[in-house]
């Protein structure tokens, strides 16, 4: 069924079928017993403890395809163990200019140069107000385009002040390949500077008699071996609680499309199949050097229900897709769901 409907959605261009898409599931969630009907046939329950929480199953729909937490009560229904917003940025900007996602067919992937399109922090936390009852959600945090990178760490502390009593974990993204300098903020100092400062807020809030939120950080597949001992030194100096791994890459290797086509749509960060193995490597290296201490949300390249599998094999506490979800369909989430729950891993 969703093969047929995912022919037709890519006849429209990539970001005019993610509109028409999400329109759509609104619409048909409202018809009487549909989400209901949804919830009874995409759900799996396997209860998880991750990061101080427990997880109703450990498949999650990555940031970037719920950027404004707009569609929650419908992607709940859809099976989602959590779901994760954002980018939020504290103002609202539109990201690049159009076309900015596109589609790498051949080799089921993406290539997006959004930007961090959002409707900021405030219109979030409006909609979170109503959020499904049950849902972990994560809040992917950023800084707007316009501020620099010496300024990041107020833009940071704003969204997490902002987000705090309506997210149940952060995620902060300095590894979107997609605003101007963005990745400069991965090295040590300015990291160190934010993760810092959002763990003396999490500490005030907690002061007030509020429960402590976990601060997760998004690091990029393109880092070297020496960068990911570094992070892993920082998320431990730090006291954050641990990792997405990964975000999309820079890289256009190992590509079955023309090159000349990859070419012509030019920059941005590539995610999908292709990225299956290097976002399983970071994953192993990181358990390997923390001695599996290290609490990962697994990311990037899983588009069955094989590559879930293996992502928690090499050791990843939860799994989320994005991509997959985009050319595979809810029913990926089931059947990953329901393989990781039989398999008892």
């Amino acid at each position: 069924m969703y093969a047929i409907l995912r022919r037709l959605l890519f006849l429209m261009p990539a970001e005019t079928a993610h509109h028409v898409t999400f329109h759509a599931l609104r619409i048909f969630m409202k018809i009487p017993f549909i989400k209901s009907l949804c919830i009874q046939n995409f759900m799996v329950e396997n209860s998880f403890d991750f990061i101080g929480l427990k997880f109703r199953n450990r498949v999650g729909l990555a940031a970037g395809l719920d950027k404004n937490a707009a569609y929650l009560n419908e992607l709940n229904a859809l099976g989602f163990g959590f779901i994760e917003i954002g980018t939020v940025t504290p103002k609202p900007q539109p990201g690049n200019d159009l076309p900015r996602l596109f589609r790498l067919k051949a080799d089921e992937s993406l290539i997006n140069r959004m930007g961090f399109n959002n409707e900021g922090v405030d219109a979030a936390v409006a909609r979170l107000k109503n959020r499904p009852k049950g849902l972990i959600v994560g809040g992917n945090i950023g800084k707007n385009k316009i501020t620099p990178n010496e300024s990041a760490v107020d833009d940071y502390a704003i969204c997490f002040d902002k987000l705090y009593e309506y997210v149940d974990y952060f995620v902060v993204n300095v590894s979107s390949p997609n605003t101007p300098n963005l990745r400069e903020l991965q090295d040590k100092k300015p990291l160190l500077e934010i993760l810092n400062r959002l763990v003396l807020l999490r500490n005030e809030w907690i002061k007030k008699g509020k429960i402590r939120k976990p601060i997760l950080l998004k690091i990029a597949p393109d880092l070297s071996n020496s960068q990911l001992d570094d992070v892993i030194e920082i998320v431990q100096e730090s006291g954050i609680e641990g990792l997405v791994a990964t975000n999309t890459t820079l890289s256009r290797e190992n590509l079955n499309t023309p090159a000349s086509f990859v070419e012509a749509i030019g920059a941005g960060g590539l995610s999908g199949k292709v990225l299956q193995a290097r976002a399983n490597e970071v994953v192993k290296y990181i358990q390997e050097k923390s001695k599996g201490e290290m609490p990962i949300i697994g990311v990037g390249g899983i588009h069955d229900v094989d590559s879930g599998i293996e992502r928690i094999k090499s050791g990843a506490g939860l799994v989320q897709l994005y991509t997959g979800f985009i050319y595979s369909g809810p029913n990926l989430v089931k059947h990953l769901a329901r393989e990781i729950k039989s398999k008892n891993i």
